[in-house]
């Protein structure tokens, strides 16, 4: 049975150090670095967290209805087996390189470089906004994810998406074996650099978005605004409604109703190794890029 810490201020430099078998109920941490560095087996419930790296080195934490304020940053880092749900995280660079990360109904309000090198991470009702969230993460699992924040879950492993709300320019760069299901995706180059990338049933909107990807796998999606696609992509397409224009794609097949425009340089990719199907309408006729409107098709 944990040993019970009750609406108290606590002040100083690693105030609780090494605290194990611990809950703490309705408290302050203040004006002190790391409080509960190296702390293992706590319960935090209604707690406050306003100076830096509460909780480095920990493990086996349970979080509920507690509040990271804005100086609270780099909360925490190097911690295995933390559970988060009902909290508002105003510091940015939370969680980082931790293993076993849960965050249920979790609000960051500034999720800059938040959840980098992080495995094991399941996000469930989370709402973000910061840029460069969860770089380097591997073995996410996200449900209805709001994030607003470009260059979100660059070198992502192993990470399935559920519906979710993504704006985020570049988002999935250099990502490998994403699973994107019931979404909806905006920002510009998405998924560059990338392989093993799928996206079932969501509507995406990018400027020269799913470029340079191996393996790009789409199934029953929209591409809406969505222009200079696939460039130098191998893909497994098939959308609903209309592309507003297909650019060098390495190979595969493209199923769509129609095809706006199609963009297509023949020194540098064989157009015969990638199928276009246009559903509803003659495909539109092979043109080169505006800025190399002097070589001939």
């Amino acid at each position: 049975m944990k040993t019970e810490i009750r609406q108290q201020v606590l002040t100083g430099e690693r105030v609780l150090f090494t605290a194990k078998d611990v809950a703490i109920i309705d408290r302050i941490f203040d004006n002190g670095e790391s409080p509960l560095k190296e702390s293992s087996d706590i319960a935090l419930k209604g707690c406050f967290f306003r100076w830096k790296y509460p909780l480095w080195y920990a493990k086996n934490i349970e979080v509920k209805d507690c509040t990271w304020f804005e100086m609270a940053r780099a909360g925490v880092w190097y911690t295995k087996n933390i559970q988060v749900e009902n909290a508002v995280i105003e510091a940015p660079k939370n969680f980082r390189r931790c293993d076993g990360v849960r965050l249920k109904d979790v609000f960051f309000s500034n999720a800059a470089e938040t959840l980098w090198s992080c495995n094991q991470v399941t996000l469930e009702n989370v709402t973000a906004k910061g840029d460069y969230f969860a770089m380097n993460s591997q073995n996410m699992k996200l449900k209805n994810v709001k994030l607003d924040g470009n260059y979100s879950f660059d070198g992502c492993q192993n990470v399935e998406v559920h519906n979710c709300q993504l704006i985020s320019k570049d988002a999935f760069w250099n990502a490998d074996n994403v699973v994107v299901y019931d979404s909806f995706i905006t920002g510009e180059y998405l998924g560059w650099n990338s392989k093993n990338i799928t996206f079932i049933n969501c509507t995406i909107e990018s400027l020269q978005g799913l470029c340079y990807i191996d393996n790009l796998v789409m199934k029953n999606c929209k591409l809406i605004n969505t222009t200079l696609a696939f460039e130098y992509s191998n893909c497994e397409v098939e959308l609903d409604g209309t592309v507003d224009s297909i650019f060098n794609p390495t190979s595969g097949t493209i199923t769509t109703d129609y095809v706006k425009e199609l963009i297509i340089e023949k020194d540098r990719i064989d157009p015969e190794k990638t199928k276009i199907i246009c559903r509803k309408g003659e495909l539109p006729e092979t043109k080169h890029p505006e800025w190399r409107k002097d070589v001939p098709v």
